[in-house]
């Protein structure tokens, strides 16, 4: 196997997309039970740990059938063309026997994980395919399913330890999927047409979509975002700890008196939500969502900030 080959194999899994399994540690993390560990069984984190590392293999092996049905429109991107299937270094069949030996060994290994999460893997595997196939041709359907995708994670990772989740935060996951996916349908529009000149020549759905109704898609979910996790925020009651804590938190002004320790969290998500929208309608970066996350310090920072206090909140101060 020439190295040529081998990076091609790499590069169509895309190992950088990894980051939005992350989803499903969201559960575990906001139910307090990110350290619990059973007597009789594996901690909840190793069993989360192996439910990603589940999602990392079923991703990457839908990557690979998406390449081969869009080879053709990929090889008149400006950008795409020069994946591996389109540009002729990884052919069509290999990457097919690859596809299915990762769909297969994602399901081989789910079989070690409860019955419901078996049944997540099939279901976000048949969701995706269809979405390559056919769903992503159809307009409101295509960013739909991105956000349904961010679902099935984020109940991946909580029914595989049978966690219960809030509707909000749930509310909260759909919102934020959906702001990325639209995003990420602006800054293609805007960039096919910096680079070709004809949306429809490369991207056929995006001429199904107006500028000015993705401008009204962002602003809604955008807003929907933040309010959702501030209505998440607020439904969640925290107590202080008899501790140093707690003498002062008893210090302080009546007025200032809260146990819904979590909104403290959501100016960051504003901030977070209004840096995207910064780097979506000024710097066309919102194509790819985990390469901003990776690559912009504003963002990277309020993200570090946040995930710091959500656990200092969740597992410090309770």
């Amino acid at each position: 196997m020439s190295i040529a080959l081998l990076i091609g194999i790499i590069k169509t899994a895309r190992p950088q997309q990894w980051l939005k399994n992350i989803a499903v540690y969201a559960a575990l993390v906001f139910s307090g039970f990110f350290f619990y560990d059973p007597v009789d069984a594996p901690s909840y984190f190793m069993t989360v740990s192996y439910a990603f590392f589940i999602f990392c293999i079923l991703t990457s092996s839908i990557y690979y059938i998406n390449d081969i049905v869009d080879v053709e429109a990929d090889k008149k991107h400006p950008f795409k063309k020069k994946r591996p299937i389109a540009s002729g270094i990884l052919s069509k069949k290999l990457a097919m026997v690859i596809a299915i030996l990762g769909l297969a060994t994602a399901f081989i290994l789910s079989l070690q994980l409860s019955f419901f999460f078996q049944l997540l893997v099939v279901g976000y595997a048949v969701l995706q395919f269809w979405y390559s196939t056919k769903l992503k041709h159809i307009p409101i359907l295509d960013i739909s399913t991105i956000a349904t995708g961010f679902l099935i994670r984020i109940y991946a990772g909580s029914v595989v330890v049978n966690l219960h989740m809030s509707v909000w935060f749930l509310l909260t996951v759909i919102s934020a999927s959906l702001f990325l996916a639209v995003g990420k349908r602006q800054s293609e529009r805007t960039l096919l047409q910096g680079n070709s000149g004809s949306v429809g020549e490369t991207r056929k759905i995006l001429t199904r979509y107006s500028q000015r109704l993705l401008d009204q898609y962002t602003g809604m979910f955008a807003m929907a975002t933040w309010l959702t996790y501030a209505l998440f925020a607020f439904q969640n009651e925290i107590s202080p700890p008899d501790s140093f804590y707690a003498d002062v938190y008893g210090s302080l002004p009546k007025a200032l008196h809260s146990q819904k320790l979590l909104m403290l969290s959501v100016p960051l998500v504003i901030f977070g939500v209004m840096r995207y929208l910064q780097l979506i309608y000024e710097s066309n970066q919102g194509e790819s969502p985990e390469k901003v996350l990776m690559q912009d310090r504003p963002l990277k920072i309020t993200v570090g900030i946040f995930g710091a206090l959500v656990m200092v909140i969740i597992y410090i101060l309770t």
